[in-house]
């Protein structure tokens, strides 16, 4: 069962930050999953949220600021926000990357934006999970490429995803911790797609998730569910 650093280390460092990213990597995490949003100067932020104000010392939404006024703002605990370029430097192909999609138009820069890393700096398709519980965006990226995997990211059960999962032709559904069962995990596998479950903590849904054989759990404490 992989395990997938949840913006980083959560749990440990502040969420979708190059030191959380660090933290994460540090606990050999076989991959990591961050968040994105398009600035208004055309950036590809690692935020979570459309505004800044849970997270930062800015207010406002992300979408209203270019980069080069987001730069100048610090996270609660004092780093700077990255942008995916940044994560990807970092990262170096040394684990696979989950970038879901959040913010509105992130999905065409983002694959251009990986096909120059797959290109020049050592990545391969196969590194990438881009996920988004947006559907539409993933059916962006599926009329332009067919090399990038997709995963259907849900809040319900797997079940009402597969219709979506089979005309995206998906690699994986990411469901929710709360609604998994084994039955809904092996019909998954049986229709030939991998489970990546969020966000899994504790060590009862740790073991649970692993007896469930899913393929990968997503948590905030890398260092405690490797």
């Amino acid at each position: 069962m992989k395990v997938f650093g949840h913006r980083g280390a959560a749990g440990l460092v502040a969420e979708n930050t190059l030191e959380s990213i660090a933290e994460a990597l540090a606990h050999g995490v076989a991959g990591i999953e961050i968040d994105i949003h398009r600035c208004k100067s055309g950036e590809l932020v690692v935020i979570h949220d459309d505004t800044l104000q849970r997270t930062t010392n800015g207010k406002g939404k992300v979408s209203e600021y270019t980069w080069s006024a987001l730069k100048k703002f610090r996270t609660i605990e004092g780093y700077t926000i990255p942008l995916l370029d940044h994560v990807l430097d970092l990262i170096d192909a040394k684990c696979m990357l989950n970038i879901e999609l959040k913010g509105i138009g992130t999905a065409l820069p983002t694959i251009k934006l990986l096909e120059k890393y797959i290109k020049n700096s050592g990545w391969d398709y196969d590194d990438f999970i881009i996920s988004s519980f947006d559907h539409s965006q993933l059916f962006q990226i599926k009329k332009l490429t067919s090399k990038f995997k997709l995963g259907v990211l849900t809040e319900e059960n797997i079940t009402r995803v597969l219709p979506v999962a089979k005309e995206l032709k998906a690699f994986s559904i990411h469901p929710p911790i709360i609604s998994l069962t084994k039955d809904e995990v092996d019909l998954a596998n049986q229709q030939g797609y991998q489970v990546y479950v969020w966000t899994v903590n504790e060590e009862v849904l740790i073991n649970q998730s692993k007896s469930y054989n899913v393929e990968g759990i997503i948590t905030d404490f890398p260092n405690f569910a490797k």
